[in-house]
Parts: C-alpha cells; sequence; structure tokens
C-alpha cells in the first residue's frame, strides 16, 4: 500500500494552496454570492469586499479576514454573547475530534471556531454533508473556508467505500496534517433536541486508523462538546413539520425548507450561546473489554458521547420552564421568576404565530405548544439522567 496523502482526498478534502486562489475567484464571479452577501448585510460595499478577497492568499488569512468578522458580527446581531469553557482541555500539539451536538446547521462549526480564534487556537475542518452543497458558489465557499464533504447522497452500494474514505480523511487529518476536525453525533438536528449519537457515525470513524476497532477509535481522539442556544430560532419550523408529519407521515420537506432554516437560524435570534469542552474520552474506553465486538465498541461509545455532551449542557430558565409546565410540578421553581415564565409563554406564542398554515385549530396550536416545551424541556431532562449516570455508572 502507497503511501496516502491529500491528492488521495481532493474530492473531499478543503482546497489546496494549490487550488487555493482560483476557487476565490470563482467564487467571487459567481452572482450567487452577491446576492447572499447582500440579503444578510444590506449595507455592504460590495465590490470593496470583492477586491479584498481577491487579495486573499491562503485559507488561514480566509478565516482571519473574512470569516472571523463575518461570524463576530452574527454573534452580536443575533446573539446575547458567545461564550465557552473547557477550552484548557484542548492541549497544544494534540489533535482531536471534536463531537458535537448538532443545534444549527451552518452556525455550530462556525461559533465553536469562533471561540478557538478569539484565545488564540487553531481552527477546526469541518464536516459538512453534499446535501447542504446546493450551489457552486456555496461548494467552494465552504472548501475554501476548511470544509471536507461529507456524501450522503451516495448509492446503498457505494456507502460503505464513502464512509472508508471519509474515516480515512478524518484520520489522515488528525496525524499527518495535524488538524483537529468538528463532526456533529448525527446527520442532521434533533428536531426535539433529544440529542442522541448515531451508531453510524461512530462506526465510520472505526473504518479508518489501520487497527482494530478500538484502536481506530482511540486514535480519532474524541472530544465531546455541548452546544447551549438559549432559544432556537428554528423552534417554530421544527413545531410546524411535527404537525405536518402527523398529518402526513409521508411529509418530506422542500429544499426551500431547507433553506429558509439556514437563513432563518442564521439570522433569528439566539439568546446566550455556550460551548462546554469536555475531556477526551480516550480514558473511558479502559472500561471496554479489548475482546469486545464491533457492535458493543460501538454501543458503548455512543453513550460515553452522550452522557458528556448531555452533562455539558448550560440550562437556561426556559429550559427549567418547559420542564416543569410538561412534568407538572414545580420541581425547579428555584431556578425562575414569573417574570421569566411570563417572558417564555409570550416568546412561545409569538413563535406559533409565525407558523403559515391554512385552517389552524386550537387543538393544532396545542400539540405546537407541547413541542417546542418538549425541545425546550430535553436538554435539561438529557443533563439530568447523564449526571446520574456519571455518578453511579453501574447502576
Amino acid at each position: 500500500m502507497g503511501q496516502i496523502n491529500q491528492e488521495d482526498y481532493n474530492d473531499i478534502a478543503p482546497y489546496g494552496l494549490d487550488v487555493f486562489r482560483d476557487k476565490v475567484l470563482k467564487l467571487v464571479e459567481d452572482p450567487g454570492l452577491e446576492h447572499a452577501v447582500k440579503y444578510v448585510i444590506p449595507d455592504i460595499d460590495y465590490d470593496s469586499m470583492v477586491e479584498a478577497l481577491k487579495q486573499i492568499r491562503d485559507p488561514w488569512e480566509f478565516q482571519d479576514k473574512v470569516m472571523r468578522p463575518f461570524i463576530e458580527m452574527v454573534a452580536q446581531r443575533t446573539t446575547a454573547g458567545i461564550t465557552s469553557s473547557g477550552l484548557e482541555n484542548v492541549h497544544e500539539g494534540i489533535t482531536y475530534t471534536f463531537i458535537t451536538n448538532h443545534r444549527d446547521i451552518v452556525l455550530d462549526a462556525a461559533f465553536l471556531n469562533l471561540c478557538f480564534m478569539r484565545t488564540g487556537r487553531p481552527t477546526s475542518e469541518v464536516a459538512i454533508g453534499d446535501n447542504l452543497l446546493i450551489t457552486d458558489w456555496i461548494t467552494h465557499l465552504v472548501r475554501i473556508n476548511q470544509s471536507f464533504i461529507v456524501k450522503r447522497s451516495t448509492r446503498m452500494l457505494e456507502a460503505l467505500n464513502a464512509a472508508k474514505h471519509l474515516s480515512g480523511y478524518i484520520h489522515y487529518c488528525l496525524d499527518e496534517k495535524k488538524r483537529s476536525v468538528w463532526i456533529a453525533q448525527r446527520e442532521g438536528r434533533a428536531k426535539d433536541s433529544n440529542d442522541l449519537t448515531q451508531e453510524s457515525l461512530v462506526k465510520m470513524l472505526t473504518l479508518g486508523g489501520g487497527g482494530t476497532t478500538l484502536e481506530n477509535l482511540l486514535s480519532a481522539r474524541l472530544l465531546p462538546v455541548s452546544i447551549s442556544y438559549e432559544y432556537d430560532p428554528n423552534d417554530y419550523l421544527k413545531a410546524r413539520e411535527f404537525l405536518l408529519r402527523r398529518n402526513n407521515p409521508q411529509f418530506k420537506k422542500s429544499q426551500r425548507d431547507d433553506l429558509f432554516s439556514m437563513e432563518t437560524g442564521l439570522l433569528g435570534y439566539k439568546g446566550r450561546v455556550h460551548f462546554t469542552l469536555g475531556e477526551c474520552i480516550n480514558p473511558l474506553f479502559a472500561d471496554i473489554p479489548a475482546d469486545s465486538d464491533r457492535s458493543e465498541i460501538v454501543r458503548r461509545a455512543c453513550g460515553l458521547i452522550d452522557r458528556e455532551i448531555h452533562c455539558g449542557y448550560m440550562i437556561f430558565p426556559i429550559n427549567y420552564i418547559a420542564y416543569d409546565e410538561i412534568s407538572g410540578e414545580k420541581r425547579f421553581a428555584a431556578d425562575y421568576t414569573e417574570e421569566e415564565v411570563k417572558k417564555v409563554d409570550e416568546y412561545i406564542d409569538a413563535q406559533l404565530a409565525k407558523v403559515d398554515l391554512p385552517d389552524l385549530t386550537p387543538d393544532d396550536y396545542a400539540y405546537m405548544r407541547q413541542k417546542m416545551l418538549e425541545m425546550y424541556a430535553n436538554p435539561l431532562t438529557n443533563k439530568l439522567r447523564a449526571q446520574c449516570l456519571r455518578s453511579c455508572p453501574n447502576d
């Protein structure tokens, strides 16, 4: 077997320095970029932005001079602040697979990388599904911005090869390129915020690395990261989707729906946003018997990832209020005020008023309201369970 190098992964890897400038020029020539930028930033001097982009020499300058100011602007306009804890768990000279719950299609990895840039730490390469690469300019933008492609639109027979190829690139990135990577714990967001790791994702990580299943997981150096948004701008769209699926189990979202979700997530108000970086879970794998079969190793790994992500959630008043409203108890009454209850009720009513479906009945609104409460209660429910598992792992 010959030596593996970047060229083996040119179909999915971020653009290399040899083609970087050419791809930037293709990006700025695409009218789709101009339309998108002016939509998000109406007062921008687009021509000046294009001239500045043409001077960018490499991906790191692009992230520092283009992406960081843009993400800082999004944070300033759409959040009450982005905070983080646990950055001390990211040790200099070690690369990690940052595995997170999934709250926003566009911003999860961007906000995490912003936390790294603010503290002078290297950014990670970012996994992005090819289902989101709707236009050429989006493909150019994400690959210029150090993203690698997860091929999801493959036929059944090609899926295993695509997974092996992706896993090989992730291990190559960690070990040869010396770059950390970000990947979500599941394909797509959990509509009810009940964040659980997909076994297929962990299985994919075990396909590269050249060792046993357990050795390959250890070489991936998984570091769980918990993402907590006070408010989810897409909550009413998710409630709407729940209703549509209840009424028609065959309902499928359109590409237009996906684009609107991306836009809403990017521009909608999120309140406080917090990232909790846990510790690399390699030491926890010591409890997995070496003779365990692959399925058992993957199942145990998923459980550990879930536990660490759930324990790391930051809990906001809306989470406590939703939990108590669903349970019909006042278990967490000391963690919020009556004024905050009123604010949450008004927020939910305002969000549900945005649902654009005809002939909605009181029952429909009650159903969607319940689904929204579940979205906000589930992080707390999962955190309580995970804390119990962590303190009594054998119970």
